[in-house]
Order: structure tokens, then C-alpha cells, then sequence
């Protein structure tokens, strides 16, 4: 199975002001010139030290990156004659430069300033180190640019694993999440399920700005999750881990009866544990669900109880095996 219910959206680019807004407050940034170059295009998550740069090699210089200037590149700049620190800063900032981020607290240079201010570049500074600064910039832009998909689903957090529940409209997705809520689970989002994919084999699920924890239920109405039964039954993301198909029974359709071959359904180009779970009256999909949960625990440290029993089979085959090969020799109980 492959999930593809919505086009994947990627950002192409954000704005220095964009990054700017969201990033102040939450990591320390705070302007150092004037506020000029707010418009400018932030189109790579990548970071760059513009060391070399600095020095006259500018063959290689990725100048679409945000520029971190660090104690290196500082104590460089202070090295150098009032004209030959000039010629460097200008050499870079000729360049279409998104923003320059100054890290461990140092103060632009007098030239450092009126040379952004003239080419319209934002100087921001942050009294983070620079390995702090660098991973808390790279892992906002890497979210910002991160591949998207919106699923119709509903994603709940089950003892720590995330769990989206797919199925036709009807199937009773809804019914069942607010089920695991009512047994002190956690919904992470309703209907509308944004999967962004982190890092090479990590997707995350949250729900829209909108609608946040808000939930449909049919026959009923709206109903609102966080103030029904409190903050403690929300989360605003989750790492999603398993994906559970719920259909109508078919007596046709092949459902797995020992867990040997699990499957699995590829979303955004990640591999996610895939459950077909087939509706039936009186079958308590709820505790079936927690059942699923607990068991990729299991496995995810270590044991597997299908292939326990299936080795455990496998041995007293064998063990019955050899007593029945067992041939007794002729000379065996032979005592003349």
C-alpha cells in the first residue's frame, strides 16, 4: 500500500523577515543594523562560514546561504588593516546574500555595518556559540523546507506510539481515536493530517493551524478534544510509526494471521509499518489498536513474539525428529 492522498509541497524559498519573526525570540536573534533586505530570499536550508571568502577564494562561494560569521571569522577580520577588512567584507557582500548571522555575541564592525547597510543585507546576532547557533538555524530552515504531505486519517499518540489510522470516509477513523482518547491516549490531529519528513527516515504528524484538535464526529457535530477532556489528551506532534488500514470485512481479502510477513506502506519515500485491520461486529478495534502499539514496543526492543513461537515450533519439531530417527543397534543390549 502507498499512501498518496495529497499532492507533496515543498518551500522553495522564505523570507529574511519570515525567518527573522520566527526565530528571535525562540533562538536569541536580534538585528544589528538597520532594518534593510527584510525581502530577500532565503532559498537554501544549508548554512555557510564564509571563511575562505574572507580570504579572496571566492571560486566556490554558496552566497544563496544564510552566512554564519563565528570567533574565526571575527578574530580574522580584527587581524586585518582597517582597508584590507574593508576589501573583504565588500568582496562577499556584492553578492546576493540572504542575511549574516554574527554568533557568540561579538558586535559587527563599524565597516561591517555600513557595508550591509549600503548592499541591504541584514546583520542579526546571537549570543549563542556558533555549533549551538548552527544546529538550532539548520534545524528551523530543514522544517521550513521539508517535504509535505496532507493525509485524511487520524493521527493518535498509543503508550508513546504514533498511529494513523486511514480508511474510506465512514469507516469510523474518528470514533476510534476518541476512543483511545477516552482511555488516556493522545490525539494529535483529526481528519487533516500534515506528515512532514524529517531527516531521511522520520516523519512527523501534526494537524492544521485551524483546526487543530477539533473533531467530527458523525451524528453528533464539532467537538473539541483539549477542553473536553483536557490538555493532558492532546499533543501537537508526533513521530508517526505505524500506519493502521481499517476496512469492512471480505472474506476474499488476505489478512495476516501469524505477523511473519509484516507489510509495510511507503509514504513521502519512508518505509511505515502497515496494519490491515478488518472490521467486524464486536471486535474491539480500540483494544486491538493498543494491542498493535504494545507490540511494536516489543519489537522495537528486541522481541518478536511470532518468530519466539515459530522458533519455539521449529525446535520441538526437530527435537521430535531425531527421537523418531533414533535406531537402536543390534549389539546394543548384546552381553555375551
Amino acid at each position: 500500500m502507498k499512501i498518496n492522498e495529497g499532492a507533496i509541497s515543498q518551500k522553495e524559498s522564505i523570507t529574511v523577515e519570515f525567518f527573522y519573526n520566527n526565530t528571535s525570540d525562540r533562538f536569541k536573534i536580534r538585528l544589528l543594523n538597520e532594518r534593510v533586505g527584510f525581502d530577500r530570499l532565503i532559498k537554501d536550508p544549508n548554512l555557510h562560514r564564509p571563511g575562505l571568502p574572507l580570504a579572496g577564494f571566492l571560486e566556490l562561494f554558496s552566497y544563496n546561504r544564510v552566512q554564519v560569521f563565528g570567533n574565526t571569522e571575527m578574530r580574522y577580520l580584527l587581524n586585518l588593516s582597517l582597508k584590507e577588512r574593508t576589501t573583504a567584507l565588500e568582496n562577499i557582500f556584492k553578492y546576493d546574500i540572504p542575511c549574516l548571522v554574527i554568533t557568540n555575541d561579538h558586535p559587527p564592525t563599524p565597516e561591517m555595518s555600513e557595508l550591509a547597510n549600503k548592499y541591504k543585507i541584514p546583520i542579526f546576532g546571537s549570543t549563542y556559540s556558533s555549533t549551538k547557533a548552527i544546529f538550532l538555524i539548520s534545524d528551523f530552515l530543514d522544517d521550513q523546507f521539508a517535504p509535505r504531505l496532507s493525509v485524511h486519517g487520524s493521527l493518535v499518540d498509543v503508550y508513546g506510539v504514533g498511529m494513523l489510522f486511514v480508511g474510506k470516509s465512514g469507516i469510523g477513523k474518528s470514533e476510534v481515536a476518541l476512543d483511545l482518547v477516552e482511555r488516556g491516549h493522545r490525539l494529535v490531529a483529526d481528519d487533516v493530517v500534515i506528515l512532514t519528513k524529517k531527516g531521511e527516515g522520520i516523519l512527523m504528524g501534526a494537524g492544521t493551524a485551524i483546526v487543530k484538535h477539533f473533531m467530527e464526529l458523525r451524528g453528533i457535530g464539532i467537538i473539541d478534544v483539549r477542553s473536553m477532556f483536557g490538555v493532558r489528551a492532546i499533543r501537537f506532534q508526533k513521530r508517526l510509526e505505524v500506519v493502521i488500514e481499517l476496512e469492512v470485512w471480505n472474506e476474499q481479502a488476505d489478512y495476516t494471521r501469524t505477523g511473519l510477513d509484516g507489510s509495510s506502506t511507503t509514504i513521502i519515500d519512508v518505509e511505515i509499518p502497515h496494519v490491515k485491520l478488518p472490521i467486524i461486529p464486536g471486535k474491539n478495534i480500540t483494544v486491538v489498536s493498543e494491542i498493535i502499539a504494545l507490540n511494536y514496543l516489543l519489537k522495537h526492543y528486541g522481541y518478536d513474539a511470532a518468530k519466539v513461537l515459530q522458533d519455539r515450533i521449529t525446535s520441538k519439531i526437530r527435537q521430535k525428529s531425531d527421537e523418531m530417527n533414533r535406531a537402536v543397534d543390534y549389539f546394543e543390549h548384546d552381553f555375551e
